[in-house]
């Protein structure tokens, strides 16, 4: 059975709720274990994030989809610990064709975003992974429904799922439901692209 693991990093809990929706969304299809793991700045000791479990559930996992804030442009400081705490993996090359996917949040609509999925772009091709981008197409119709706020995927992110959060707001109130469902998109994606490689690695010539 596939494994799909959510690993994220939430600094006030908006991008936490993107990450559940997500779970929800890859959970939804059958035949597929999915498992949800917070990044916590507690396993950063003298700079170096450290935690076993979450490592070796990673390890068993077939697709990986990773979270986390848009921090001054790129991803969060907790997040990149633990993005370089992989390095000896990429060294025995452990998650070569393991899929990936990604999703962030941040205040502003584009808020450099892009650039925080394309880190997790560029860090899963180092690793050999297969990226797994957004398939909604950021509206309802074509006509007067274009780019309206509660459409799916409404920031036009392919990449990976982009959210807004206002930082003075609950997490109650942001991401906002159309965010949410595009979360939910990219899981259930996800999800299903593992079930279809899983089937393709085991298959005989």
């Amino acid at each position: 059975m596939p494994i799909v693991t959510i690993v994220y990093h939430s600094a006030s809990g908006h991008t936490g709720k993107l990450a559940k929706a997500v779970e929800n969304g890859a959970a939804a299809v059958k035949g597929v274990e999915v498992h949800r793991l917070a990044i916590s700045g507690d396993d950063i000791v003298k700079g170096r994030w450290d935690n076993a479990e979450i490592m070796a559930q990673l390890d068993e996992s077939s697709a990986i989809i990773f979270g986390a804030p848009t921090s001054m442009g790129d991803v969060s400081g907790q997040m990149k610990c633990f993005l370089d705490a992989t390095s000896q993996h990429f060294y025995r090359r452990a998650w070569a064709n393991k899929l990936a996917a990604g999703f962030t949040s941040s205040f502003y609509p584009s808020g450099d975003k892009l650039h925080t999925l394309h880190t997790f772009v560029t860090f899963a091709m180092q690793h050999g992974m297969l990226w797994i981008g957004h398939n909604e197409a950021g509206f309802e119709e074509v006509g007067p429904q274009l780019y309206q706020p509660a459409s799916i995927n409404r920031l036009g992110g392919w990449i990976g799922v982009m959210a807004t959060a206002h930082p003075w707001e609950s997490p109650d109130v942001f991401p906002n439901e159309a965010d949410l469902s595009a979360g939910c998109a990219l899981g259930r994606r996800v999800s299903e692209a593992s079930i279809c490689w899983k089937l393709k690695e085991g298959a005989t010539v």
